[in-house]
């Protein structure tokens, strides 16, 4: 196959081009904007950049706000995965136009670049920002360590509302994306699996404070830096290891499934909060952590777990790495790449 993976060079991108790399044609399209963004000095692009080169993947700097650009590099392609995204909640507040600009627009020309290019397939990374605050009205009961359902034991399902809620500028985005790749793929006869990501991690994730906190606690406990916690440290997220998520996007690409809304996340059987990880982190370091504490962001959630059984039962996937086993193997890339820190 002739594969584009838009955002390539980025954490997930890069993993997803990793794998269809051993007997395929891939194109890496990316802008390696996401230091200029966050107005950070990273190093993460290139060094993904650099990487895929040297198992055959081919980079094309792009922008996919750019139609023109986007549509040359998807003729002949049998699948886009688009990846690309302005990923921030905290960039998409103080500049909402970027923020809409790269994810609304830029997922509309990825649909538009596969139906004027007849590209079969379509992958797109969306999220689970797209339910808004309507998670956050949800029964919890306070643990010790943590925060719970009382209802929804088995997580949120696609079927829950998205309506009536704040979002945030970055959940109505790529909610927008979301909508438009539904729209694309059952009009226009593409194959598209739209996928709402939980807290996805693992190797060549550049985690920082406002993106990646399972890659940026890890980094930060490992060189010694500030952790600042927002809100109590009870608040719990479903993980997935990255490698997981790529076999997701395979097993819809198998599967006879013409069109799809499914979450991608670990689910209730692979969760922690923030003072769960940290703990485990303490204890596979051997180290103490102290992290200072600070008030809650706006639209945070206090539970975010996804309810996976729809990709279980019609895609037959189910995660296999358990969020330990997946946090050791993020600490040895840590420990291995500390100069790109």
């Amino acid at each position: 196959m002739k594969i584009l993976v838009t955002g390539g060079a980025g954490f997930v991108g890069s993993h997803v081009a990793e794998f269809y790399s051993k007997n395929n044609e891939v194109i890496s399209f990316d802008n390696l904007s996401r230091g200029a963004l966050l107005k950070k000095e990273l190093k993460e692009k290139q060094q993904n950049v650099s990487f895929l080169k040297s198992v055959g993947v081919k980079h094309t700097l792009g922008d996919i706000r750019d139609f023109d650009a986007l549509s040359k590099a998807a003729k002949g392609c049998d699948v886009i995965f688009h990846m690309a995204a302005q990923t921030a909640v905290t960039t998409s507040v103080t500049d909402p136009r970027l923020d809409f600009e790269s994810n609304a627009i830029g997922t509309f020309n990825v649909m538009e670049a596969a139906r004027k290019n007849d590209v079969k397939n379509v992958i797109y990374a969306s999220t689970n920002k797209v339910y808004g605050e309507n998670v956050n009205s949800v029964p919890l009961e306070e643990k010790k360590t943590r925060y719970a359902f009382k209802e929804y034991k088995n997580g949120i399902p696609e079927t829950f509302s998205i309506d009536h809620c704040e979002h945030t500028p970055y959940g109505v985005s790529k909610l927008t994306g979301d909508l438009y790749a539904q729209d694309y793929g059952k009009l226009y006869g593409i194959k598209t699996g739209i996928f709402r990501m939980s807290c996805i991690y693992g190797t060549r994730q550049f985690g920082l404070e406002d993106q990646g906190w399972v890659a940026w606690f890890a980094i930060a406990a490992l060189l010694n830096k500030k952790i600042t916690i927002y809100g109590d440290g009870k608040q719990v997220r479903d993980v997935l290891y990255v490698t997981d998520l790529v076999k997701l996007y395979d097993t819809f690409l198998q599967s006879k499934k013409s069109w799809g809304v499914y979450n991608a996340g670990g689910g209730p059987n692979n969760t922690m909060s923030l003072m769960e990880y940290l703990e485990m982190l303490q204890e596979e370091l051997e180290i103490s952590i102290h992290p200072s504490f600070s008030e809650w962001r706006p639209s945070d959630q206090k539970v975010y777990i996804s309810d996976i059984s729809k990709a279980k039962k019609e895609l037959g996937w189910e995660p296999k790495i358990s969020p330990r086993d997946g946090v050791k193997k993020l600490i040895e890339w840590v420990k291995a790449n500390k100069n790109l820190f």
